[in-house]
């Protein structure tokens, strides 16, 4: 049988229930046809943050265990990108999106891939001025010129899939295809933005209620909704006098009751969230061109596919870029909107907190994995842990490589995942020591049905996740020495990451 070939598809920011097979109201309807005839993992976790999460996607390793690339441009003893396993099994491997891996600044020249398409200016999605093919700069694109950056990274797919089924059909693929949205500033086409009119008028309250309703008869979440956290935001967000002096008064710098909102507040922040459903309606539109080029050149049956976001949705507000025309229309590329927290907390439902931080909120992810001719279960459900660093030991293991292709150096750390390949046949636990979780001070430890978590380096707090997902009812009281015990592992796995890679970074 022929090696499968793979695509890996990543979300920026994009909640755990906004997708329809995940509760959400969002027309998905390409994200949903993979979900029926595939499986959905429910338990799915990211690192937190866009950076760690893309480490830890391409190279099987946690971020912090990464070494950087040194001066001289050689690739580290460890932690290579995952075009370099590849490559000795005969696959060609392509990129298009975004990028955002520290280690590696460069995804064709040091990321091993055969082509690529590399948005780095991700504060735009119209007018980009910084985006490079095969890391060559390309010229900015010009106002008025309809580019739109989810079309252009499905463009630069479907040609770069074109290319490979006229000189390479007979060499298995691997495309990364890297969204940029719906990361801050909230750009969408107003084609879809108006599909959405009038769509979140009942606030996000009501929105959290139906989700956490869908969630709990599709089987996906067990437990609670976890209450709105209404002083809860990053550190880094503008001020809320700022806010109303850059964005104006409908801003809403708190995730706060939606009938305490102002109505100047309802129809500004309802508004918002018609951008964020567009930007993630085009996402998936644009994923259905990139699925019809692979079955056009007969290769969707053996074509391992999966999708999952970088973390969970984003409550930061903040301007960057060329700032924000309070006179532009919401949604436009002169605007610079974000999410912010109350519309965070829906989208990222049943879960509290949001990226940046390790609850449940911040980590978790839709988990989708669809193969034809290798999953026979179609929508199905998936209910072991797993991680982002699982995604190369999985893949390596269904093209055929049981073990770590030699790379330089005998000391090099093992891969930090473990194979899904079990789970894709059916509902089992995959066996593993623990998952690990940094960021920021921000720290937890997964083991079993077990989750250790504290915020900005407090107080451990300890969660059954098998009674209680959304972290409502904590257990660190009445488990001191399990709490000891984990904590005990989540430090010997940190004094281990430093030694490895000099620090460990956030």
């Amino acid at each position: 049988m022929k090696q499968p070939n793979f695509l890996v598809i990543v979300a920026d920011d994009m909640g755990f229930s906004d997708a329809g097979c995940y509760g959400g109201e969002i027309s998905t309807p390409n994200l949903d046809a993979l979900a029926s005839n595939g499986v959905r993992f429910t338990q799915g976790c990211s690192a937190g943050r866009c950076w760690p999460s893309r480490a830890c996607i391409l190279t099987g390793n946690y971020y912090q265990q990464v070494p950087k690339v040194p001066a001289d441009g050689k690739l580290p003893d460890w932690g290579r990108p995952l075009p370099h396993y590849l490559k000795p099994l005969g696959y060609r491997s392509y990129h298009s999106g975004k990028w955002h891996v520290n280690q590696f600044p460069a995804p064709f020249a040091m990321g091993g891939f055969d082509r690529s398409y590399y948005i780095r200016d991700y504060d735009r999605n119209f007018e980009v001025k910084d985006h490079r093919l095969d890391d060559q700069p390309l010229p900015p694109v010009k106002p008025g010129s309809g580019y739109y950056s989810s079309t252009a990274i499905a463009d630069h797919a479907v040609t770069f899939l074109k290319e490979h089924a006229r000189s390479h059909a007979k060499e298995p693929l691997f495309l990364y295809l890297a969204f940029v949205v719906p990361h801050f500033p909230l750009h969408a086409p107003q084609e879809d933005i108006d599909a959405y009119r009038g769509k979140y008028d009942q606030g996000w309250d009501a929105v959290r209620d139906a989700r956490m309703k869908r969630l709990e008869t599709m089987g996906i979440v067990r437990g609670g909704l976890s209450p709105r956290q209404p002083r809860t935001k990053p550190r880094w967000n503008l001020k809320p006098n700022e806010l109303a002096k850059q964005i104006g008064p409908g801003e809403a710098p708190w995730a706060v009751s939606w009938r305490s909102l102002t109505p100047a507040q309802r129809s500004f922040q309802a508004k918002k969230m018609e951008i964020h459903a567009a930007m993630i309606h085009r996402m998936d539109r644009e994923i259905g061109r990139v699925i019809d080029r692979l079955k056009a050149m007969g290769e969707w049956e053996n074509t391992v596919t999966l999708f999952v976001s970088d973390n969970g949705a984003s409550a930061e507000q903040i301007i960057r870029g060329d700032g924000h025309d309070k006179r532009a229309r919401m949604g436009d590329g002169d605007s610079y909107l974000c999410l912010g927290p109350g519309w965070s907390t829906a989208s990222n439902t049943p879960f509290r907190y949001h990226k940046s931080w390790v609850h449940e909120g911040g980590i978790a992810t839709p988990w989708i994995m669809h193969w034809p001719a290798g999953i026979k279960s179609h929508g199905a459900l998936r209910h072991t842990p797993c991680h982002l660093v699982d995604i190369v030991p999985t893949m390596l293991d269904l093209a055929g490589q049981k073990r770590d292709p030699e790379w330089r150096g005998r000391n090099r750390p093992p891969l930090a995942g473990v194979s899904l390949a079990p789970a894709l046949r059916r509902d089992v636990e995959v066996r593993r020591e623990c998952i690990f979780f940094r960021h920021i001070g921000h720290r937890a430890l997964r083991m079993g049905k077990w989750k250790l978590v504290s915020v900005h380096r407090g107080k451990w707090e300890l969660y059954d996740m098998e009674a209680d997902r959304t972290e409502l009812h904590n257990l660190a009281t009445r488990y001191p020495a399990r709490v000891r015990r984990m904590a005990s592992i989540w430090e010997r796995h940190h004094d281990t990451f430093v030694g490895q890679a000099g620090e460990v970074r956030d």
